[in-house]
C-alpha cells in the first residue's frame, strides 16, 4: 500500500470516544495542494515520537472513509497505522513557505462557500476563508468534565488492553469559542 504523504495544517482538541479512546481529528493538504481530513486518529496513543505537528508533512497509509459522504475524508489503513513524520515547514521569511502550501484558494464570500458545501458535484467541507472584518470573538463555559457515561464505557473497552492514558483521558477544554464576522458581502 502507497503511503499518502500529508501537510497537517489543522488539528482538533482531543475528544473521548467509546469507540477509540481519545482522537483528534487531523486535517491538511495533499502534495497536489488538495484539502485531506484524516479521522480517526489516536493522537495520544501514537507516542511522543509519532505526535507530529501543525505544518509537518506526515505519511501514512490512508483509505477512503466509506462512512463520511464527504469528498475529503479518509481514515489510517488500521488503528495501528502510524504516520511519520518527514519533515517541517518553518516560519522562515514571514510563512513564506506555509502561505504558498495554504493560501491557493481562499474564500472570502461565505454564501459561496455554502453553496458549493450544499453542490453535490462539489461537496466542499474544508476551506480557508479570510473574513472581510472580524466583529467579535466569543468564548464561553462549557461542561468542565467528559460525560460519566462515555468515560466509563470507554474505560471499559480499554480494560482488557491497558494503554497509556487510557484511565485518564485528557483533560477537558471548558470552553466554545466563536467568531462574529462579516464576509466580503457584509
Amino acid at each position: 500500500m502507497a503511503k499518502t504523504k500529508v501537510l497537517i495544517t489543522v488539528k482538533t482538541y482531543p475528544t473521548i470516544s467509546t469507540k477509540y479512546d481519545e482522537l483528534v481529528c487531523t486535517a491538511g493538504f495533499t502534495e497536489d495542494g488538495k484539502w485531506i481530513r484524516i479521522y480517526p486518529i489516536q493522537f495520544i496513543k501514537l507516542g511522543y515520537e509519532n505526535q507530529y505537528k501543525k505544518y509537518d508533512w506526515i505519511e501514512i497509509d490512508l483509505v477512503k472513509n466509506e462512512e463520511d459522504f464527504r469528498p475529503e475524508s479518509f481514515r489510517p489503513h488500521s488503528l495501528e497505522t502510524e504516520p511519520q513524520t518527514v519533515g517541517t515547514i518553518n516560519t522562515d521569511n514571514y510563512w513564506e513557505e506555509r502561505k504558498k502550501a495554504v493560501l491557493n484558494k481562499v474564500y472570502n464570500n461565505m454564501e459561496l462557500l455554502i453553496e458549493e458545501a450544499k453542490n453535490k458535484e462539489i461537496c466542499t467541507s474544508l476551506a480557508v476563508f479570510k473574513p472581510h472584518k472580524v466583529i467579535d470573538f466569543i468564548w464561553e463555559d462549557v461542561d468542565r468534565f467528559w460525560n460519566k457515561d462515555k468515560i466509563d464505557k470507554m474505560q471499559q473497552l480499554s480494560i482488557f488492553e491497558k494503554s497509556e492514558g487510557s484511565n485518564n483521558p485528557i483533560r477537558k477544554l471548558p470552553f466554545k469559542f466563536s467568531y462574529i464576522f462579516e464576509d466580503i458581502t457584509g
